[in-house]
C-alpha cells in the first residue's frame, strides 16, 4: 500500500507537468499533492484496522473460570472426627463464565475416598457467575491424616452445542482430618486391705482412645498426696509421663505405697486418687485439657490383742461383768429377807 501511495504521489506530479521540473515546482502544487499522499495513507490504515478487529473478536472460544477457598485460616478443609462432631469440611467455591456464550458446566469433585457433595451442573449466561459449596463427609475416629481435595469446573454445553474445545478450571486443596484427645483410665485393684508398715504397688491401665499418637501426664492428685502424706503414707511415681499410639494397648503405670508405720487401734479407710491428662489437648484443644482420674480404696487395719479382736472383746467383758454384778446383788438381796424372817416367827 505504502509503494502504491508513493505511485499515486508521482502519478499526481506527473499529470501536473511538474515530473523533470526540479526546483520549478510550485510550492502550492507541491502542498496539494503532499496533501493527497497523506490522505490516502490514512484511508490504508484505517482500512487496515477495520480488517483486524473483526478477526480478533473471532478467536472467542467457550471458557470457564473456578475459584475455590476455605474458611479456615490455613487454607486447608478441616474435618473433625471426634465422637460426636460434625464430621464435615467444606469449601466455598465460584464459576465464572467469561464469555458471551450460554454454557452448561459440569461440577467434580474427588477426595481420597471420602464422601463428597457438590452441585452437578451449573447453567450460566455471557459474563455470569455462580457460588456454591463443596463438603467432604469423614468418617468417625478416622485417623489423622492429610487428604487432597479435586474440583474441576468444565464447559459442556456452549449455546446448545459440545464446544469446540476443551474449556474447564480446577482448584486442588488440602483435607486436614483432624487429631482429637481422648483417654481412659482403670485401676486393677480399686480396692484393698492392707496392713501397717506394708509396701504395695498398685496398677493403672492408660488408654489412648484418640485417633493418633498422644503424650500423658501420670501420677496422683496433688490434694490426694498431701492427704495421704499427712496421714503417714510414703508414695513414689516410676514414670511421669507416658507417649501411647492412637487405639492401641494399654499402657500399665505404677504407684509405689507404703502404709503409715504407727496406724493405732483402729481401722481407716484412705483414697488414693490417680490421674492422666492429655498433653496434646492442653497445647492444641480450645477446650482445656482433657484428663481423666481413678480412685482406689485403701483400707489399713488396725493394730490388735494376739489372737482376739480387741473392741468385741471388751464388749464381751463389759457384757459379762454386767451378769455377775447382776447376781451379787441378788444373791445379798436373798440373805437380807432371810435374816429379817428369823427375827420376825409370827409373820
Amino acid at each position: 500500500m505504502k509503494s502504491n501511495a508513493v505511485d499515486v504521489l508521482h502519478k499526481a506530479s506527473s499529470q501536473n507537468g511538474y515530473e523533470g521540473r526540479g526546483c520549478g515546482l510550485g510550492i502550492g502544487d507541491m502542498m496539494k499533492a503532499l496533501r493527497r499522499c497523506l490522505i490516502l495513507l490514512a484511508v490504508y490504515f484505517a482500512s487496515t484496522l477495520v480488517i483486524v478487529t473483526p478477526a480478533a473478536a473471532q478467536v472467542s472460544v467457550p471458557a470457564v473460570d473456578l475459584q475455590c477457598l476455605s474458611p479456615n485460616p490455613s487454607g486447608a478443609v478441616d474435618v473433625p472426627v471426634y465422637p460426636g462432631a460434625t464430621l464435615t469440611g467444606f469449601a466455598n467455591c465460584r464459576v465464572t463464565n467469561p464469555n458471551t456464550y450460554a454454557e452448561r458446566i459440569q461440577i467434580q469433585v474427588s477426595a481420597d475416598g471420602l464422601v463428597v457433595a457438590a452441585p452437578g451442573t451449573i447453567s450460566l449466561g455471557p459474563n455470569a457467575e455462580s457460588e456454591f459449596q463443596t463438603t467432604v463427609r469423614a468418617d468417625q475416629r478416622m485417623t489423622m491424616s492429610g487428604r487432597n481435595l479435586i474440583v474441576t469446573a468444565t464447559v459442556v454445553e456452549a449455546n446448545g452445542v459440545p464446544p469446540p474445545n476443551i474449556a474447564e478450571s480446577q482448584v486442588q486443596m488440602i483435607i486436614n482430618i483432624l487429631q482429637f484427645s481422648r483417654l481412659q483410665v482403670e485401676a486393677t485393684e480399686p480396692f484393698l486391705q492392707l496392713s501397717p508398715k506394708t509396701d504395695h504397688n498398685f496398677e493403672f491401665k492408660v488408654y489412648n482412645q484418640g485417633n493418633w499418637a498422644d503424650k500423658f501426664k501420670v501420677g496422683v492428685t496433688d490434694t490426694s498426696r498431701d492427704k495421704l502424706e499427712d496421714k503417714g503414707f510414703q508414695i513414689s511415681i516410676p514414670l511421669v509421663s507416658v507417649e501411647i499410639d492412637g487405639m492401641a494397648a494399654p499402657m500399665k503405670v505404677r504407684v509405689m505405697v507404703r502404709t503409715p508405720k504407727n496406724q493405732g487401734w483402729t481401722d481407716e479407710y484412705h483414697t488414693l486418687e490417680f490421674e492422666a491428662i492429655s498433653e496434646f489437648s492442653c497445647r492444641y484443644e480450645t477446650t482445656g485439657c482433657n484428663s481423666m482420674a481413678q480412685m482406689v480404696t485403701i483400707y489399713v487395719r488396725g493394730v490388735y490383742l494376739p489372737g482376739f479382736e480387741l473392741i468385741p472383746s471388751l464388749a464381751m467383758l463389759g457384757m459379762a461383768a454386767a451378769v455377775i454384778a447382776r447376781r451379787g446383788m441378788d444373791d445379798d438381796d436373798d440373805d437380807d429377807e432371810a435374816e429379817w424372817r428369823e427375827s420376825a416367827p409370827g409373820l
